[in-house]
């Protein structure tokens, strides 16, 4: 039986401005990805009533959104992860091509982020209805026991208030909501716990792609020394929010039943969505909807009758009561069209406020808010900054490795995401991606460009060389652990300004020589990977990219991995934190500030796991709360 979502009529849970502003909600909650989606199904669930406000145009919720989204996406240009989603200079987001190489102090205040060289960011994330989930690579990765303890351990970044027996539930249910695939056995093996041993995913994983084959079969026996460790390069499939086979095993945490994948947001097409297809285009949209995003959760809440939804609304001001810290309203900014600067003010009301946007749009509505009110913010509001920063390596193999089939990545090195080694290098997991250089050099279009321009080659001779070329391209991508580091961070300038008026982000990462030395390690284990392979390294970093970093004499080009992360860290008091265990902010007692921002550190895993099981985790503390009241 089908589990996709369909319906007759187009989902439109919107109320106009001026009639939310009317009434008094038991939640307002600002954001439609993940964690405002977490929040909003939870709490409805429970007979609360809900109003979430969303930045973007909020029109999403149907097949015909989805394609409108994939045809902008193929006429673009640029096929950057934010392509598909037309400009909107009301509720702009970052993007890869507004980029450009910085001196050391100048300053990029074209681009949405103003970023002052010579780092420069490419990291981005989306202000349309389902957040970044619309464009994410879906990879569904537990955090370890020993990433909760990043100081004590390692004496890098800060602990956790919690630890992951904290989490350990809440981690079965985000498996269960977002749809993972995957194989536990193999995870258990690199130190991955879960809450019984004979735990399994609700969808078997992702089988190994060919190139996966391929590279794990030529490197078995091999090992790496880093630090006073020799580490095996063993290669495992991902855990991923995709739609694989059910897992016969998983009806044990089911009530019994057969987990049932949830296929696409779709009015007539039941049945797209419910298995990946293998199209190697997982980002920044799968073209059958097989990836969990976050508007399949936000129809079930929709369909509780207990959510109402505000679109093109801006919230661009938080009111604090001078007196008791406590939230009385939220100022929006409800525009009328992205093609024009026109809008109206509103206020918003509830019992309890919610900022699920994301790191840096909570930061920086919590920071603008306390310039505008004339109050003190938090000093820790904006700090503790954190990414994965990714550096990319790639070769060409000796043989054809069919390349361009399966997802984008399958398969990993996840052998590095533990050990004493942390003392002095940050942890890592490593892919492969199975489409081949196109992160790096823009392949195939930049191959295309060199054969016809550089090598005069056209007709079959062109065809042929193309071939050759693709099907033997690797890349590995290291996702490198970045600890917190307070002044790493997110602040506000009143002269910098989006067209709304409202103040935009100043971004200002800081790359530090524990995060760079796993850098260093990473390219040299990639050389040696090469060799044993076989491979022609192509690695080439310029010193033009605005990515650009040196360490130790030499340079790498380091990307943003969008995993961002702690603006808001939560902690046990108000002096190392912004939020508590329950992502309560100390400071009002009304408001939570939840998602990635709350996490006080990252280790080697994606955030959006973790940040779905602590957002579940935080939904039975607002309850408890609205309950009290």
């Amino acid at each position: 039986m089908s589990d996709a979502i369909h319906h007759s009529a187009p989902l439109a849970p919107t109320i106009a401005a001026e009639d939310a502003a009317a009434k008094s909600y038991d939640a307002v909650i600002v954001g439609a990805g993940v964690s405002g989606a977490i929040l909003a199904h939870e709490l409805t669930s429970k007979g609360q009533r809900v109003l979430i406000l969303e930045a973007g145009l909020g029109r999403d919720l149907s097949q015909d959104g989805y394609q409108r989204y994939l045809e902008t996406f193929y006429s673009n240009p640029t096929k950057d992860n934010n392509a598909p989603f037309p400009r909107n200079p009301n509720a702009e987001m970052p993007r890869g091509p507004d980029l450009r190489k910085l001196a050391p102090g100048e300053t990029n205040t074209e681009a949405y982020w103003v970023q002052s060289g010579p780092y420069v960011s490419d990291s981005v994330y989306t202000r349309v209805l389902g957040g970044t989930t619309v464009h994410w690579e879906a990879k569904a990765i537990r955090m370890l026991r020993e990433d909760f303890r990043l100081k004590s351990n390692f004496g890098q970044g800060l602990d956790w208030p919690i630890g992951l027996d904290d989490l350990m539930p809440y981690y079965d249910k985000a498996e269960f909501i977002l749809g993972v695939s995957g194989d536990a056995a193999a995870q258990r093996k690199v130190g991955v716990e879960y809450s019984s041993d004979d735990y399994v995913y609700p969808m078997v994983e992702l089988q190994a792609s060919y190139l996966d084959q391929i590279v794990a079969n030529g490197l078995q026996g091999m090992q790496a020394q880093i630090d006073d460790e020799k580490i095996d390069i063993d290669w495992i499939t991902f855990p991923q929010a995709k739609n694989a086979d059910p897992n016969p095993g998983y009806a044990k945490w089911n009530g019994g039943r057969p987990y049932q994948p949830v296929g696409a947001i779709s009015m007539h097409q039941s049945q797209e969505g419910e298995r990946c297809q293998g199209n190697t285009n997982c980002v920044p949209l799968c073209p059958v909807q097989a990836r969990f995003d976050a508007r399949k959760l936000l129809i079930k809440a929709i369909k509780t009758g207990r959510v109402e939804l505000v679109n093109q609304a801006v919230a661009s001001r938080v009111f604090i009561h001078p007196e008791t810290g406590a939230v009385t309203e939220i100022e929006v900014k409800r525009y009328e069209d992205r093609r024009s600067a026109n809008y109206k003010t509103y206020r918003v009301r509830g019992k309890i406020f919610i900022l699920a946007a994301n790191a840096v749009e909570n930061a920086r509505l919590m920071l603008a808010s306390a310039v505008q009110n004339g109050q003190a913010a938090n000093d820790l509001m904006g700090r503790h900054l954190m990414d994965h920063p990714y550096l990319l390596c790639w070769g060409l193999l000796p043989v054809d490795a069919g390349v361009g089939r399966g997802p984008s990545c399958t398969s990993g090195l996840c052998n590095f995401r533990r050990g004493n080694f942390r003392r002095k290098f940050a942890s890592f997991a490593a892919d492969i991606h199975n489409d081949g250089w196109g992160w790096a050099t823009g392949s195939p279009g930049t191959d295309l460009t060199e054969f016809v321009d550089g090598w005069n080659l056209h007709g079959r001779a062109l065809r042929e060389e193309l071939t050759r070329r693709l099907s033997r391209q690797l890349l590995l991508a290291y996702m490198i652990e970045m600890p917190a580091d307070p002044e790493s961070r997110v602040t506000v300038d009143e002269q910098y300004i989006d067209r709304l008026g409202n103040m935009r982000p100043i971004v200002n990462f800081k790359l530090s020589d524990y995060s760079m030395a796993t850098a260093e390690f990473a390219r040299g284990l990639s050389k040696e990977i090469f060799q044993k392979l076989g491979a022609q390294d192509y690695t080439q970093y310029s010193s033009a990219d605005y990515g650009y970093v040196t360490y130790n004499g030499n340079g790498y080009a380091i990307r943003g991995g969008n995993h961002l992360s702690g603006t808001h860290v939560m902690g046990t008091s108000r002096s190392n934190s912004v939020v508590d265990v329950d992502q309560k902010s100390w400071d009002h007692r009304n408001l939570y500030i939840i998602g990635p921002g709350s996490l006080p550190s990252i280790g080697s895993s994606n955030t959006t796991l973790t940040t779905a099981a602590l957002c579940l985790k935080t939904s039975e503390a607002v309850l408890k709360h609205l309950a009290s009241l």
